[in-house]
Formats: structure tokens, sequence, C-alpha cells
């Protein structure tokens, strides 16, 4: 009975201490004296548009988690995920209570934002508009010798995790190839078979290139990247190939600068002899008959298909538009591809230079056809103003004579009717009457004889 009244008043404590910090963080933020300024949120984040990491650090800094999810419609949860997507710090459980009695900790700064970091987040998910600016490669200078490393992960984040993603999806048709119904994972092209050998070269090669201080991330989806086509086959030759391969959502990119270069890793094919049974490709060399007697038939028919090497592939690519380049690092049955490791984060370095010259001479020639573009436009809308203009006076004109016909025929039919109708007068009084009345009817067959009221219409050539 004790134990249950004790629980009981630390129940009740807590629930006091719980509606005494949602309380204080509603009336109480301003009474940080320690912290930095109070950054106020813009008043045009919630209407729809994209919230920059500058106006969401504000945010969560000024009022409660809930309170900032509730402007977007969203969980306090959610809106967590969004802060650490932007890199945007948050604050801690029990920081709006220590704030009120003036013991909250410091406010940590916003980080700059890594290459490869979104910088805006819209509630909708649409593509923010920004000036795109031209990537950098790093210093080529020498290296010097740093007194401490960088602790790395024994997995890294895009392959931890990802083997049974690729397990559970289903097979490509004819080649076998793994194709997962997730496609935000690390761009794999390889069987059920090749699958941990690629997973332990990604993970091998994405360590030792971050080892370097380069980052290796699923790209941002406001950089909208482009990956570059992939041919499984060992000796792609001549012949038109249409593959069935997977392809994720968004390229798996290094960033070494701000120059991103895209990365697949690809487990590649050969092509042999192969027997077709019971619809499966046996190689030829692997097929065994059944024996059924001596006089039995083996259906199937024999040709060449694709089959996996278990030997891997690197394809390093630019993403970038206009800016074609491509490089393929092969594995050997003498040579494996993990031993070349430290000789391809080298050359993939020396590969910036090239890649950001091609993306600005790819700019440069965007915006000479930006500018052809618009001078044509010009041309086109000047064309047209001036056809527009031509037809306006030809038009013009030719209402414009209409009238003057149709008041020559006024002219014309008034003088008829009044000659008659003078001439109608001299006539005896039944015939005067007569001839009067059948005037009128005429009159009002022809209708009215105004040109005036015809020209009040119409309308001058800058008019139309």
């Amino acid at each position: 009975m004790c134990l249950g009244f004790v629980s009981s008043i630390r129940a009740a404590r807590h629930l006091r201490k719980l509606w005494q910090a949602d309380n204080w963080g509603r009336s109480s933020i301003v009474t940080e004296e320690q912290n930095t300024t109070q950054v106020p949120a813009p008043s045009d984040a919630t209407d729809g548009g994209p919230v920059s990491r500058e106006a969401l650090y504000g945010m969560v800094w000024s009022e409660p988690m809930l309170r900032v999810a509730a402007r977007f419609g969203v969980s306090s949860s959610y809106m967590a995920r969004v802060c650490t997507l932007l890199t945007v710090p948050r604050p801690e459980r029990g920081y709006w209570a220590k704030l009120a009695v003036g013991k909250a900790p410091k406010r940590p700064p916003l980080p700059e934002p890594r290459p490869g970091d979104p910088l805006e987040w819209t509630r909708d998910g649409a593509l923010p508009k920004r000036a795109r600016s031209l990537p950098k490669p790093p210093d080529q200078r020498p290296r010097r010798k740093r007194t401490a490393r960088r602790q790395l992960p024994d997995r890294h984040p895009l392959v931890s995790g990802a083997k049974p993603l690729f397990e559970t999806g289903r097979l490509a048709w004819r080649t076998q190839y793994l194709k997962p119904t997730k496609r935000l994972l690390v761009d794999l092209a390889v069987t059920k078979t090749g699958l941990d050998k690629a997973i332990a070269f990604a993970n091998e090669f994405f360590l030792a290139v971050e080892a370097r201080d380069h980052r290796v991330v699923i790209a941002p989806n406001s950089e909208q990247f482009h990956r570059a086509d992939v041919d499984e086959r060992e000796n792609p030759g001549n012949s038109n190939h249409h593959s069935d391969l997977w392809s994720p959502m968004r390229c798996t990119a290094v960033y070494i600068g701000t120059v991103a270069i895209g990365l697949t890793i690809i487990e590649m094919s050969e092509e042999a002899e192969a027997r077709h049974v019971n619809g499966e490709y046996v190689r030829l060399t692997d097929y065994v008959p059944k024996r059924r007697g001596r006089y039995a038939q083996h259906h199937g028919w024999t040709s060449t298909h694709d089959f996996p090497t278990g030997r891997l592939c690197l394809q390093a690519y630019s993403p970038y538009p206009r800016a074609n380049w491509v490089q393929q690092w092969r594995e050997t049955p003498n040579r494996a591809l993990s031993g070349r490791i430290p000789a391809i984060v080298r050359e993939l370095e020396k590969a910036t230079v090239e890649i950001a010259r091609l993306v600005e001479e790819g700019e440069r020639q965007a915006e000479i056809e930006r500018q052809r573009w618009e001078a044509q436009c010009e041309q086109w809308r000047r064309e047209e103003e001036a056809r527009r203009a031509a037809k306006a006076l030809k038009d013009s004109k030719e209402e414009l004579l209409q009238i003057i016909d149709t008041w020559a025929e006024a002219k014309r039919l008034e003088a008829f009717f009044a000659d008659a109708e003078c001439r109608a007068r001299d006539l005896p009084n039944g015939q005067k009457e007569r001839t009067i009345e059948r005037l009128r009817q005429a009159r009002a067959l022809v209708g009215s004889t105004d040109a005036l009221e015809r020209f009040k219409a119409w309308r001058a050539p800058e008019e139309r």
C-alpha cells in the first residue's frame, strides 16, 4: 500500500513536470540568456514553399518540435527526420524545462552544409528552384600528414542492411540479376551469387574513399543527376543489347571537393553456349542429359546465353548533364578489384579536374544555346507582331472599303426612294396612296441604309 502511494506521487510529479515544461516552453522561451539570440522563423516558411536549413534551425530552437510539426501538418518524429536530413541540430529532451529555469545547455551552431547535403525541404516534395553553382575539385596540392585519423565504422551506411533488400526482390528475365523493390539503395547490378562479393567490395571501397575525407552518399533529389547506362557484358561487342537491369531512383555518388562522381558496381556476364531445358539456360559444359532409355529424346535447344561471371566492374561516371565522362575498372580472373582500390581513389581524385572542366564547358554551351533560343524566340515574336500588324492593316482596309461600297449603295438606294416618293406625290389620290405604301414596304425590305452606323463599328489597324 505504501509503495503504491509512493508510485502515485512520483507519477503525479512527473506529469506536473511535463505540464510545466509545456507551459514554460510556450511562455518562457525568451528567458534564455546564456544562449545566442533567437532566430525568428520567417512568416512564409509554411506557405508551401521551400524551407531552408536556416529557417528550420530558427523554428526548432524557438518553440517545441510539436508546434513546428503542427505548422506543416506532420508528426514530430517526421519533423525530426527532416532536421536530420538537413543536418539541423535540434534541442534534446528536457531542453524547454531546463530553459524555463535558466539551466538550458548552450545552443549548438548550425553546421556548414557538406557536399551532397540538401539545403531546402518542401512539404509536398517538390524540387526547390535554386541557382546551381559549378562544382570545384579539391586542392591538388600534396596532402599534409594528419596526426589523428577520423574514426570510421566497420560497415558503411549505404551497404548496411542492403543485402536483405536485394535478396527479397524479384529476378530479371533471362539474366537473373536482382531487382529489389526499394529503389533508394546503393547502386549494384548483381546476381544472387555475386551479391556478397559486391557488397563487401562496396563497403571496402566506400570506407577507403571516406578515409580520404570524401563522402559517398545517395545523391540528394535536388541535384537531378543522371545515371549512366550500364552494360553488364564483359565483352559488349557490336551487337544490340537490351538488358533488364534494376536501376536506383537516385545515383550513388562520391563527392570529391564539390565534384560529384556517380558509382555503379556491376557483376559482369559472359556469353557462352547454353542448353535451354525446362525454361532455364544451362551452360553446355555443365549440361548433363538425363538417361531415360536408349531411344529417349532430350527436349530443348542449344544457343548462346549470357551468364554471370562473379567478376566485378566499377563504373564511375559524371552525373552532370552535358558532361559526358565514364571510366571503368574491370576485374580479371588473375587480378581482384579490391587490390586496386587505392589506385582507383587516386584516379577519381585526378578526374575531378576533367569533370569540373566538362561541367563548366557544358554550362557555357547551355548558356549559348539559351541565348540563341531567346534570340530565336524574340525573332519569332517580332515576325508574329509584323504578321499581325500586316493582317490588321489588310483587314481594316478591306472593312473600310466595304463600308464605302455600302455607303455608295446606300446613296443609290436613297436617291431611288427619294425620286420615287417625289414622283408619287404627283399621282392621283388612289394611285398615290398605293404607291407610297409600296415604297414603305420596299424600304422595310431593304432595311437601314445608314452607312454611318457601320462606320462607327469600324476599327483602325492599331485597334485590332
